[in-house]
């Protein structure tokens, strides 16, 4: 998380821009709509590490800055999700993660 934070802090692309796109990847969680398996599909696409790293590394050849803090953004966010105890989600349910049960227990 801090990585990306301070990654984003390089790039002086303006906080506001970080606050507004930071919450983003969560409304991957609007999967779970269609039922528990596509929503730990969809959530665990956006919560891994894979898609922003690409993104980072596309920003990276074409030398864009905003491809580039929006892949650091992303970052931060999966690393606070992962500081906070979220992990990537199993399909038997939303509190069942990689990183252990999340929530009150049943």
């Amino acid at each position: 998380m801090l990585a990306g934070i301070a990654f984003y802090a390089h790039l002086s692309m303006g906080w506001l821009l970080f606050l507004v796109l930071f919450p983003v990847p969560d409304l991957s969680m609007l999967g779970y709509v269609a039922g528990p398996r596509a929503g730990a599909a969809i959530y665990n696409c956006f919560h891994s590490t894979l898609l922003p790293f690409a993104l980072l590394a596309a920003g990276a050849l074409t030398a864009s800055s905003p491809t580039i803090g929006g892949a650091a953004i992303w970052l931060a966010h999966i690393g606070f999700d992962r500081l906070l105890g979220y992990g990537l989600k199993y399909a038997a349910g939303f509190s069942e993660t990689h990183l252990g049960r999340i929530g009150g227990t049943p």
